[in-house]
C-alpha cells in the first residue's frame, strides 16, 4: 500500500471517529481511544498519549479529564522553543515526565499556529518510513481538523451543562431573598460542577447569621495571603496550598456595592483549573453575590424600620418620668430583645468612681465581671468612642470567656457619665448594624437617663437639709405615713437642743450650725440602718423607726441622750418626746407627731435634758 493509499484511508477512519463521537459527551475521552486504534492498525504503534492545550499548559488526557488529577502537565513555554520551525521532534528533547517509553511528539496547531494539542507515542518502522512521505503534513492537518471539531464539541456541551447548572441557580437566587437559600444554592451549584472537590464559604461579618448553611466568617488576620488578596481586589487567585496538601481556588462574592465573601474550591495539588471553569466559578460567584446584596438591602430595608421603631418605643417610654432604676430596667431589656446578649451592664461614675447598677446581670457583680468592666473603663478614661471588639481574645494574651463586647459611653454634654455594655461568648456575635443601633440607642437614651439623675440629685437636695445632710422634714413625713399604712409598729421621737439660743447668742450662728452638723453625726452614727432622722425645722431634730417597739424606742433614745453632750463642743443636752404606735390602734401621724410634741414640752418644761413618754398618764 503507497503512502497515498494509506492516507485516503486513515482519513476515512479519522472521520468515521468524528461521526462517531463528535456529538457525544464522551468525546473527550473515547476519540482518543479510537485514533490509538488507528495507530496501531496502520503503523503497529500500540503505546500513545495525548495532551490538550488549556491556560498555556498541556494536560494529559484522562477520563473526565476536568474533575480528576491532570497528571505529567507540560509548560508550553518549556517546550515553544524545540517546534519553533516544526510540528515533529524527539520526545527525549522535551523531557517530560512520564514518557520514557514514548519517543515521537506531534504538535497540532491552529490557524494561528496557536497549539490545540500534543500527541506522545512510540515510533515503529512503519512510522518511520510514512513520516518521511509528504504525506506527513496532510496525516496532521487531518487530525489537527479533529481535534479541533471535539475541542469545540466538547466544549460547547460542557458549556451548555455549565450554564444550564448557572441558568437554574440563577433563577432560584431571583425567585428568594432568603440568605440560607442563596447560599445553599451556590454550594450545591459548585459541588455539581466539581463533584470531587471540596468547597467552603468565607463571608465577611455583616452577613446574616440565621442560617444552617455552613460558612466560616472572613478574618483578615488568620486568611491566607491568596485568600486576603482576592477579597481586597475582587479579583479570582490560585495558591498552591502545600502545607494543605490542595491547590485553592478563592473566587470573591462581589456584589454592585460591595465584596461579600469567598468562595474557595479546594483541588489536589497537582490539578491544574481550566479556563472554562475559572470562568464559571466567576459567573457563580457574581450572581451569588448580586443576590445576596438583594437579600441583604430587603433585609436591611425591614431593619431600618424595625431599629426606628425600637428608637421611638424606646424613647416614648423613657421619658414618661420613669425613674432611674425603671428607665435602665426597660432598657435592659430592650438591649436583651434585639441585640441576644447573655450578659448586659449599666455602670454609672459618680466623683470618678464606678457603680454598678442593679439592673446589669449577674455576671457584673462578680469578680468575673470586674475584670470586662475595669477593660471598658480604662478604655473610656482614654477615648470617648464607642468600643466595638469582635473578638476579645484577639486583643490579650489572657483567655476570655466572652469574646463579642460592644460599649456605649452614657453622655450629659461632652461628660462621660458612665456606660452600657453588653456581651456574648461567640466571637464576631454582633454585627457592625448591632453596633451602629445600639450607638444610637444609647444616645437617644443618655438624655433622658441624665434627665432623670438630675432629678434624682435635685430630689436628693429636696429631701435633705442642705447643712446636716439629715432628711427634711417633707421626707420624713412622707416615709412615716407610707410606713404607718405598711408595718405592725412604730417609733418616733422628738428631739430639742435645749438652750441653743443661748448658744447661738454666746458663741455666734456659725458655732450653733456645727453643733447641729455635730449631733446630726451622732445620730447617724448610731441609728444606721434602724430608722431614719431630719431636721424637723430649726433645733428640732425628728427620728422614726419602723416596726420598733415603744420599749426598744426608750433604749435608743436614751443612748442618744447621754451620747450627744459627749460627742458636741461646746457641750450640749437634748430633751426628747417619744410617742409611738402598733397596727390594732387607730392612729394617724398627726396623733402621733402630737403626742411626741406634747412630751417634749413637758420634759423641756420639767427641767430639760431628759426623755418623756406619751401614755396614757403623760409621763417622763
Amino acid at each position: 500500500m503507497d503512502s497515498e493509499d494509506k492516507l485516503i484511508r486513515l482519513k476515512s477512519k479519522i472521520l468515521d471517529i468524528w461521526n462517531d463521537s463528535v456529538f457525544t459527551h464522551e468525546s473527550s475521552i473515547k476519540w482518543f481511544e479510537e485514533f490509538q486504534n488507528i495507530l496501531d492498525d496502520f503503523f503497529e504503534i500500540q503505546k500513545a498519549k495525548y495532551f490538550i492545550y488549556d491556560a498555556d499548559t498541556f494536560l494529559q488526557l484522562s477520563w473526565n479529564h476536568s474533575f480528576t488529577k491532570k497528571l505529567n502537565a507540560v509548560k508550553w513555554s518549556e517546550i515553544e522553543k524545540f517546534f519553533y520551525d516544526k510540528d515533529y521532534v524527539d520526545v527525549q528533547t522535551l523531557q517530560v515526565e512520564g514518557s520514557s517509553d514514548l519517543e515521537v511528539a506531534l504538535l497540532l496547531r491552529d490557524t494561528e499556529l496557536q497549539p490545540l494539542g500534543l500527541i506522545l507515542m512510540e515510533s515503529t518502522e512503519k512510522w518511520k518510513e510514512f513520516s518521511q512521505t509528504p504525506q506527513l503534513n496532510e496525516f496532521l492537518k487531518t487530525i489537527t481538523k479533529l481535534v479541533k471539531t471535539i475541542r469545540k464539541s466538547v466544549y460547547l456541551t460542557q458549556q451548555e451543562n455549565q450554564y444550564r447548572n448557572l441558568f437554574n441557580v440563577t433563577k432560584m437566587f431571583n425567585s428568594t431573598l432568603d440568605i440560607g437559600q442563596i447560599l445553599e444554592g451556590t454550594l450545591h451549584s459548585v459541588q455539581k460542577a466539581f463533584p470531587n472537590f471540596k468547597s467552603k464559604l468565607i463571608l465577611s461579618n455583616d452577613q446574616d447569621r440565621k442560617t444552617s448553611v455552613p460558612y466560616k466568617l472572613f478574618d483578615y488576620t488568620t486568611e491566607r495571603n491568596a485568600t486576603v488578596e482576592a477579597y481586597v481586589s475582587g479579583e479570582l487567585t490560585t495558591e498552591l496550598a502545600q502545607d494543605l496538601g490542595v491547590r485553592l481556588l478563592n473566587i470573591p462574592i462581589v456584589g454592585k456595592q460591595g465584596i461579600y465573601g469567598i468562595l474557595q474550591i479546594s483541588a489536589p495539588l497537582d490539578y491544574l483549573f481550566s479556563i472554562r471553569q475559572k470562568d464559571f466559578a466567576v459567573l457563580l460567584a457574581a450572581a451569588a453575590g448580586n443576590a445576596l446584596e438583594n437579600a441583604k438591602l430587603y433585609i436591611q430595608s425591614h431593619r431600618l424600620v424595625s431599629d426606628l421603631q425600637l428608637i421611638n418605643e424606646t424613647s416614648h417610654k423613657l421619658n414618661m418620668n420613669l425613674s432611674l432604676d425603671e428607665m435602665v430596667n426597660f432598657l435592659r431589656d430592650q438591649l436583651v430583645k434585639f441585640f441576644q446578649p447573655e450578659h448586659v451592664g449599666f455602670v454609672f461614675i459618680e466623683k470618678d468612681e464606678y457603680k454598678i447598677s442593679p439592673a446589669s446581670t449577674e455576671l457584673f457583680h462578680t469578680m468575673d465581671g470586674q475584670l470586662y468592666i475595669q477593660y471598658v473603663s480604662n478604655h473610656f478614661k482614654t477615648e470617648k468612642d464607642s468600643l466595638f471588639i469582635a473578638d476579645f481574645n484577639r486583643l490579650t494574651d489572657l483567655k476570655y470567656e466572652y469574646r463579642s463586647i460592644m460599649a456605649i459611653p452614657l453622655k450629659e454634654q461632652s461628660n462621660i457619665t458612665g456606660f452600657s455594655l453588653i456581651m456574648h461568648k461567640e466571637p464576631y456575635f454582633f454585627s457592625f448594624d448591632n453596633y451602629k443601633l445600639m450607638q444610637s440607642l444609647i444616645q437617644h437614651s443618655s438624655l433622658a437617663i441624665s434627665n432623670s439623675t438630675l432629678r434624682n440629685k435635685l430630689q436628693k437636695m429636696v429631701d435633705r437639709d442642705h447643712l446636716t445632710n439629715l432628711f427634711a422634714r417633707n421626707y420624713l413625713d412622707r416615709f412615716v405615713e407610707k410606713a404607718m399604712k405598711m408595718d405592725d409598729q412604730g417609733v418616733f421621737i422628738l428631739m430639742d437642743i435645749d438652750n441653743f439660743k443661748r448658744i447661738n447668742d454666746t458663741y455666734g450662728h456659725q458655732i450653733g450650725d456645727e453643733i447641729l452638723i455635730q449631733i446630726a453625726r451622732v445620730i447617724q452614727g448610731m441609728i444606721e440602718n434602724k430608722g431614719i432622722s431630719a431636721r424637723w425645722g430649726g433645733e428640732e431634730l425628728a427620728l422614726y423607726f419602723s416596726n420598733m417597739s415603744l420599749e426598744q424606742g426608750i433604749e435608743m433614745g436614751t443612748q442618744l441622750l447621754k451620747a450627744i453632750p459627749q460627742n458636741t463642743n461646746p457641750s450640749v443636752t437634748v430633751s426628747m418626746g417619744i410617742s409611738s404606735w402598733r397596727r390594732q390602734e387607730d392612729l394617724s401621724f398627726n396623733n402621733l407627731f402630737h403626742y411626741a410634741d406634747t412630751v417634749l414640752y413637758k420634759a423641756k418644761n420639767s427641767g430639760k435634758n431628759k426623755l418623756c413618754v406619751y401614755k396614757a398618764s403623760h409621763s417622763c
